[in-house]
């Protein structure tokens, strides 16, 4: 993300900045900037990295000036579309191929192919190395950062002979974003420049502190499991004899009915029940939600099934809700809610920027409802028969996910009308960055800070994550509480929107601007290569 993310907003902005012989060693300090953030982070803040400080420093200063070096490159040909290409490459592309979540040789082989050459398998597999391995074949993985850095600067010193041999009096890239705040542009490039700093400083510091910070250390904290016996006092008994040998880690939760508690995990009010033996079944059984979170059940099996072990019992497990076979990991529902939040987020700020006459709430009521109906069918498409990934559930999926863009959209237009293209931090912050954290989608809640479990009942990331998991496999049980969530985000909204409009100027073209007073001539700057 340091990588890519500075340089696209910079062409629309600053474009001088990315003039060769400036923008690398910019580009150097930079990576510089991030290495030491990332290693204070994960080193003294939260303590998930111990020693190894000068190859930590090394790699990820190597990884984000090689990805930089590349997206130099792409804008040279791309323009401020680069930043698409980026995250198809590194994040679309780059994450399956890593090695890093999930093993690379359980997915086609196209991602093996990509294994061996895009970044983020290098940088991951780099500091794996470093980490764990004594830094076991870290060089090859350090060669394909090298090789890709310097083969995108020689690229781009080319790409720029040629273009000034053609039109050697072609100024530089016009200015298309004047203000990243929406207002007027700065009166000088200090203020201008401060800015482009914050805007991918801040996603790199909420994204390597909170996701980080809340995915790090997976331990259940809490986790309600419901303990049957034979009668309810026996069930006690059997908690607090647990309590005692684990505390803290589950909420243990007597009941006198194995039927009693398979309802309650059934209806997610519990992760788990363990069911005492029994006069008429012998053996202890562990009954189990799957599909309500991969990572909770996981946890409880590993842990009771030694409780069964240290007790001497035969341990039967009852799962009521089994992942289906296309979705083995149970990320399925967790992609298709960030394909849903980030059609709602997009629309509003490409919109805002490269179409800012459909900013007017009445013009952008029936744009975003209309964008809603078809992205939502998009997605299905893309889950459903293209990847293999849903089977069926169209009706209430497009209609829960026409909601859903909807009224992420509505949020997203309050934060843009407040901090024009600035929203871009606290929209992704609230909607992602802590919102899939929060959501149970990939980790369970009861494995993560207390907090989670509270964002969890009111973000749109969860309700989003646990309606499609409604839809997928407890038939629509709880949609209609998550649409009631939705509704809420989207109502409070586009009440803000009303209100913001009424008290400040709506922009609806282009902002007009000035050079800066010491910005220097087009010409002569495109001159010096």
């Amino acid at each position: 993300m340091a990588g890519y993310l500075p340089f696209s907003v910079t062409l629309s902005n600053s474009p001088e900045l990315l003039r060769f012989r400036r923008a690398i060693p910019l580009l150097a300090g930079w990576a510089a900037l991030v290495a030491a953030l990332v290693w204070t982070v994960t080193g003294p803040l939260l303590g998930v990295v111990q020693g190894h400080t000068p190859e930590v420093l090394g790699i990820a200063w190597l990884g984000v000036f090689s990805v930089g070096a590349v997206q130099l490159l792409l804008t040279r040909f791309l323009g401020p579309m680069a930043v698409i290409a980026a995250m198809l490459l590194l994040t679309v592309l780059g994450m399956p191929a890593s090695n890093m979540s999930m093993s690379v040789y359980t997915m086609p082989e196209f991602f093996t192919v990509l294994h061996g050459f895009l970044p983020l398998p290098a940088v991951g597999e780099a500091l794996r190395s470093v980490l764990y391995f004594d830094g076991s074949g870290v060089g090859s993985h350090l060669l394909v950062l090298v090789v890709g850095a310097v083969v995108a600067l020689v690229l781009t010193l080319v790409f720029d002979a040629r273009k000034r041999r053609r039109n050697p009096d072609a100024g530089p890239p016009p200015v298309t974003v004047p203000s990243l705040h929406g207002g007027p542009r700065p009166a000088t490039r200090r203020w201008r420049y401060a800015a482009l700093l914050f805007f991918p400083l801040a996603m790199v510091t909420m994204m390597i502190s909170v996701m980080l910070g809340a995915m790090s250390s997976p331990t259940p904290r809490d986790m309600p499991v419901a303990v049957v016996g034979a009668t309810v006092d026996q069930a006690q008994d059997a908690v607090d004899g647990l309590d005692r040998s684990m505390p803290g880690l589950f909420d243990l939760r007597a009941v006198g009915s194995a039927d009693e508690a398979r309802t309650q995990v059934r209806d997610r009010t519990v992760s788990a029940a363990f069911v005492l033996p029994s006069a008429e079944r012998p053996s202890a059984t562990l009954v189990t939600n799957q599909a309500a979170g991969a990572s909770a059940k996981q946890v409880v099996t590993a842990v009771f099934g030694q409780v069964a072990a240290g007790q001497q019992l035969d341990l039967e497990t009852d799962d009521v809700a089994p992942l289906s076979t296309t979705d083995t990991m149970g990320s399925v529902s967790m992609y298709l809610a960030m394909g849903w939040v980030l059609s709602g987020f997009m629309i509003i700020i490409v919109g805002a920027n490269a179409a800012p006459s459909s900013r007017p709430l009445r013009r952008l009521v029936p744009i975003v409802a209309g964008w809603a109906v078809f992205m939502s069918a998009v997605l299905w498409l893309i889950a459903g028969p293209i990847t293999g990934s849903v089977s069926g559930h169209f009706w209430p999926l497009w209609g829960t996910g026409i909601v859903a863009i909807f009224c992420v959209a509505m949020f997203s237009a309050v934060l843009e009308r407040l901090f024009g293209m600035l929203a871009v931090v606290p929209a992704v912050g609230i909607l992602m960055l802590v919102g899939v954290p929060a959501s149970g989608g990939g980790l369970s809640i009861y494995m993560e800070p207390e907090v989670f479990r509270v964002l969890h009942e009111i973000l749109p990331m969860p309700a989003a994550v646990e309606a499609i998991r409604s839809i997928l496999y407890f038939g629509g049980d709880t949609v209609g509480a998550h649409l009631t969530t939705f509704g809420i985000w989207g109502a409070v909204s586009l009440a803000l929107v009303v209100v913001i409009d009424r008290f400040k100027p709506l922009r609806t073209g282009s902002v007009p601007h000035e050079p800066d007073a010491d910005e220097p001539e087009p010409v002569k700057e495109l001159a010096l290569v």
